[in-house]
């Protein structure tokens, strides 16, 4: 089926749709202990958040959604909530991977997912190539990703290309940079969202973010939902963004 919930309106200018909006999807756990239940519990009900965020984003033009699924330090984690989270692919795109597909919605990845069980590898993969042709909304999942991993392993491939004599020292620009980045081909982040009330990036995105608009907000994950994400995308259509000059 097609979605088309509609949701409590803040005018917003649709001619202003933040075309990258990354996501760090914190307080699941939090929100399932508040209900006397696991952790897992919460990583179950956050992933009903993407697909609702995902599919309201996709109706509204917004061409990337960027969620911050599992980072290189969540392995300090317990062990069962680990297991859980490599589960959890099977899981949502059993349950949510048609509806994508019929919505137009591509899925993406970056990160080290080699590093994941190999199950978990094929769940991840099959959905990346049932869905590469689609043109809509990029639903990018950083998965096993860090940001400061991802700009040694960007240095080191432009570092390999100088030395084989593929590039010189004046290729060497912003442009080639991003361009060796994990989420080369995507648009940049216009607009990045936390949730739970932290005000950190958590080694997220740390080129990307340079000039997004940042956002960080009391409602736990699970709880957020497309009139909150609404709101988010009404204050940025009303922020200034002078990218370091000066509007006249």
């Amino acid at each position: 089926m097609i979605f088309k919930k509609k949701t409590k309106s803040y005018d917003l200018d649709m001619n202003n749709i933040p075309q990258h909006i990354a996501f760090i999807m914190d307080g699941n756990g939090r929100w399932a202990k508040k209900r006397k239940m696991p952790r897992t519990f919460g990583h179950h009900e956050g992933t009903k958040t993407i697909r609702s965020l995902a599919l309201e984003a996709n109706r509204l033009g917004v061409k990337a959604m960027t969620v911050y699924a599992f980072s290189t330090e969540n392995f300090k984690r317990d062990q069962k909530e680990v297991d859980y989270i490599f589960r959890l692919p099977k899981e949502f795109f059993s349950l949510y991977l048609k509806e994508l597909i019929e919505n137009n919605v591509r899925i993406q990845l970056i990160g080290h997912l080699e590093m994941a069980p190999k199950e978990t590898q094929d769940i991840i993969n099959a959905a990346i190539e049932k869905t590469k042709d689609n043109t809509g909304l990029s639903l990018v999942f950083a998965f096993i990703y860090g940001g400061r991993d991802e700009i040694v392993q960007a240095t080191k491939a432009i570092a390999q290309e100088y030395k084989d004599g593929l590039i010189s020292m004046d290729d060497i620009d912003e442009n080639l940079f991003e361009d060796h980045l994990m989420t080369a081909g995507l648009p940049p982040v216009d607009l990045m969202i936390r949730t739970s009330g932290e005000c950190r990036l958590s080694n997220y995105l740390l080129w990307q973010l340079s000039y997004a608009e940042f956002i960080f907000v009391d409602t736990l994950w699970p709880d957020f939902n497309e009139e909150e994400l609404h709101k988010c995308i009404y204050y940025y259509q009303n922020r200034e963004r002078r990218f370091g000059g000066v509007l006249k």
